[in-house]
């Protein structure tokens, strides 16, 4: 087959010339029809509000949007939540809940989906244990300053109680870390009500669209002649998109539990453990064994920022975090607190968040999300 300027042409490409010819005129715009095509859904700040009710969230989602994926979306979400959204940005995000055990009386999306996760503990509840839930709720609010956050999706009510009386016992900033992860598994359960709703409005305009350009294209190709009508077969698939992390897989913060605040300015460290044994032992000398990773500062949030490259696997092995607390508090106990801690073969794409809560003469950590 020949072109316009005499040049041979085969007839796969002369196909995809004809399947270009032949695209159907749809009723959408071109970013919208790549959109569909592509099995994008995108969401809108008041849409993500009915998931999430902070208006720091809602609108840092909305400029991210659209997204290929739900993983992908909620990937997105909780680097937003954990590392762009400030304090009163979380506490807003609690102000939007009901009080567990309390029906909400609005018919907003968000209340609408607070009702059904709450179903459970509404069905399993005694007057009895509702009146109780009722003062415990008021006694944690009393203490903390915002409701009892929890995902209660399937939770009896005997079992939320239990939780909220074994919670109250956390000092303040301990309970805003755990309320705020708890309120990371309530958007995620939301988004993925949200986008299956929109996943499923979309499977509809793609069938149709598919419908029309697959009749407009055999039309069409059937009056080009035989030649051009062989199936496009053996081809090779699209590669699956691997999804990248969207921040370092080991991640710190510190909070100082002295003054209710984070800890700005402490210089952080970052190493893995090189030596001769797979990992150190307990009242061995081990110096000159760890390799440095990197370091960094915490921020006015208390957050240190990039302490290591952008990896998507890490390598298993032993972790030490190290912070100069003798520099933040001169009169403290601790002039540094280094924390070791190990990644299993198993855990290589998992993301490790490991905080640290300091006063001048105690502290404590844990392995965060």
């Amino acid at each position: 087959m020949w072109d316009k300027e005499g040049s041979v042409i085969s007839k796969r490409s002369s196909r995809h010339r004809l399947l270009r010819l032949c695209a159907p005129k749809i009723t959408v715009s071109r970013r919208e029809e790549k959109r569909i095509a592509m099995g994008e859904i995108k969401v809108d700040e008041k849409e993500v509000l009915a998931c999430c009710g902070s208006t720091q969230f809602a609108n840092q989602m909305a400029m991210a949007s659209p997204f290929p994926s739900l993983d992908h979306a909620i990937s997105i979400a909780k680097d937003i939540w954990f590392n762009k959204v400030d304090v009163l940005g979380w506490l807003e995000a609690f102000a939007a809940h009901p009080p567990i055990g309390e029906s909400p009386s609005s018919h907003t999306t968000s209340a609408q989906w607070s009702k059904g996760e709450q179903s459970t503990a509404l069905a399993t509840a005694t007057d009895a244990g509702l009146q109780e839930l009722y003062d415990w709720n008021a006694r944690y609010r009393q203490k903390f300053g915002h409701v009892f956050l929890i995902c209660a999706s399937g939770r009896s009510a005997a079992e939320i109680l239990a939780e909220l009386k074994n919670r109250y016992s956390n000092r303040p900033i301990v309970e805003l870390e755990i309320a705020s992860q708890e309120q990371m598994k309530i958007t995620e359960l939301r988004l993925r009500k949200l986008f299956s709703t929109q996943s499923k409005s979309d499977s509809a305009s793609n069938r149709y669209s598919s419908a029309v350009a697959s009749k407009a294209e055999k039309e069409r190709v059937g009056v080009i002649g035989q030649h051009l009508t062989a199936p496009l077969e053996g081809l090779p698939a699209k590669a699956p998109k691997v999804q990248a992390r969207t921040r370092p897989p080991i991640t710190t913060h510190v909070l100082d539990v002295s003054k209710g605040s984070p800890a700005a300015g402490i210089e952080v460290r970052l190493e893995m453990w090189k030596g001769s044994q797979p990992c150190p032992s307990f009242g061995e000398t081990d110096v000159g064994r760890w390799v440095l990773e990197g370091s960094s500062t915490t921020d006015r949030d208390g957050r240190s920022g990039q302490i290591m490259s952008m990896v998507d696997a890490l390598s298993p092995g032993v972790y030490r975090i190290s912070f100069n607390t003798g520099k933040y508090n001169p009169g403290g106990f601790f002039p540094y607190v280094s924390i070791v801690f190990e990644i299993k073969e198993t855990q290589t794409f998992e993301h490790f968040h490991v905080p640290l809560l300091l006063s001048p003469f105690s502290f404590s950590t844990y392995r965060g999300s």
